[in-house]
């Protein structure tokens, strides 16, 4: 087992540099709204839904219904979706770890499995599982410390709640680079440009979501096709 953790920490290294420092973004900013670092440990033990969480905040702050909640969090994380299908021969193989690998799926820990290869002497499930394990590790750890600091610092946090969108701006661009398919990032920038133009900053998002999603179904579907 003493492998297994060392290699998962290994391959989670940027991940971790990333979550701790969002993490405790995220916690100054729970502190900031008066909840304290209780609720930071319940979210990111429980929630553990990252962009999901800065906009909980807002949520929480402004005294949003279970409506308004529930149809914000399913805009905010319909790309997981898509990250479901994409694992679904991969998870079948992990037995009583794939509740908790379905769980914590984040946009990170998705970039780490999608490419991940099993070190030697390593077994594949529990390898996978550690490295999902870890990464939430690190968000917890980051986004408590950060309450518990902010509770006790005052400092100004404009612009912290924007650290999450430069962690997918990175994720984007690394992916773009390493990967030689670029349909599905022209079909996503180009779709949501489109709407933002047609539907403005503050009503784009949703439109954006159906059309990527019907965008990526077609081809998809047509990829299906190919390979027949």
């Amino acid at each position: 087992m003493g492998k297994h953790v060392y290699e998962a920490m290994k391959a989670t290294i940027p991940v971790m540099m990333g979550y701790i420092v969002l993490g405790f973004a995220l916690g100054m900013l729970l502190q900031k709204n008066g909840y304290g670092w209780g609720y930071a440990l319940l979210m990111s033990g429980l929630i553990y839904a990252g962009s999901m969480q800065f906009v909980a905040i807002d949520l929480l702050a402004g005294g949003a219904s279970l409506i308004s909640a529930a149809l914000m969090t399913m805009v905010v994380n319909a790309r997981h979706i898509v990250y479901g299908l994409s694992m679904i021969g991969k998870f079948k193989k992990m037995g009583s770890y794939k509740p908790y690998m379905i769980f914590s799926l984040t946009d990170e820990t998705y970039s780490l499995l999608v490419g991940a290869k099993t070190p030697e002497g390593c077994e594949e499930k529990k390898f996978l599982f550690l490295v999902s394990l870890l990464d939430q590790c690190y968000w917890v750890l980051g986004s408590v410390a950060g309450s518990l600091i902010g509770s006790m610092l005052t400092i100004n946090t404009t612009g912290l709640d924007f650290a999450m969108t430069a962690l997918f701006v990175v994720i984007v661009v690394e992916q773009f680079f390493t990967s030689n398919r670029h349909r599905y990032s022209y079909l996503g920038f180009g779709v949501s440009a489109i709407c933002l133009l047609f539907f403005g900053s503050a009503s784009f998002l949703i439109p954006s979501m159906i059309g990527i999603g019907i965008g990526l179904s077609w081809l998809y579907g047509k990829e299906g096709k190919a390979r027949e």
